[in-house]
């Protein structure tokens, strides 16, 4: 299957990019083939599922894949609404980078499930958690582009409304995602938490994004702050998805499949 991802993923890459083109060129096709190009890879996502016999979220590559899939449709979303050219084209660029590491690092694709993994909470907690992490990659795109701005010598801080809306909906989507895990923990080990590794991770980048929305209702003039603890948050959720594998202590964690 890794050659059919390979097909697909250029073909996806292929419409991503000639979209912006012609987004930039102030075409029209150009949201079309963007919207195409999605729906390539969603195909894709459907047809592993179906070869797999079994949902496509097991391994970091296969939560890559979601995570590419979600980004350029909330990139389409924020384009279709509010005209932002350089927010669809973070949205894509980051969604190429996630599938490329995945044609890059090819993953052996395996039917099977462990028995962990068998259960009803699987598939909301992986698509909950992809989904905030996909919203809140969004938001911080938009602190990184205000965080520019305003380093540069131009006006910054335009867009927090909009990193507000991503953060709120991505925050409850987080929130979602530690409860069902909570709820799996029970029926697949006997607890709903026992502070390992990944859970501790989980817990501190739904911190993180709590400080922030204190900060934003609090204190909503400190619009800096606000900006880097959005930056600084997402860098906090990036460990928690793909560092924590590389701490002596993960070895021993029930997350790792």
């Amino acid at each position: 299957m890794t050659a059919q991802f390979e097909i697909f993923a250029l073909l996806t890459f292929g419409l991503w990019l000639t979209g912006l083109v012609l987004i930039y060129a102030r075409k029209q096709p150009g949201v079309v083939l963007i919207a195409l190009g999605t729906v390539v890879m969603t195909l894709f996502t459907i047809y592993l599922w179906i070869e797999l016999e079994r949902a496509p979220m097991r391994t970091l590559g296969e939560t890559r894949l979601w995570y590419g899939l979600f980004l350029p449709f909330i990139g389409l979303i924020v384009y279709l609404i509010h005209q932002y050219k350089w927010f669809i084209t973070y949205s894509i660029v980051l969604a190429m980078l996630f599938l490329s590491i995945n044609i890059l690092h090819p993953e052996n694709f395996d039917k099977s499930l462990m028995p962990a993994l068998q259960s009803i909470w699987f598939v909301p907690h992986v698509i909950v958690y992809m989904l905030a992490y996909a919203l809140l990659a969004a938001s911080s795109l938009v602190s990184a582009y205000d965080l520019y701005k305003m380093y540069f010598g131009q006006a910054g801080t335009d867009h927090l409304a909009l990193a507000d809306s991503f953060v709120n909906i991505g925050f409850s989507f987080l929130t979602m995602g530690i409860i069902f895990g909570a709820l799996w923990a029970k029926t697949a080990w006997g607890h709903y938490w026992t502070w390992d590794p990944k859970e501790t991770w989980a817990l501190i980048t739904w911190m993180s994004y709590l400080l922030y929305l204190h900060v934003r209702f609090r204190h909503p003039s400190h619009t800096v702050i606000a900006l880097w603890i959005l930056a600084l948050g997402f860098v906090v959720l990036l460990f928690c998805w793909f560092g924590i594998n590389y701490l002596p202590a993960a070895q021993s964690s029930v997350h790792t499949y």
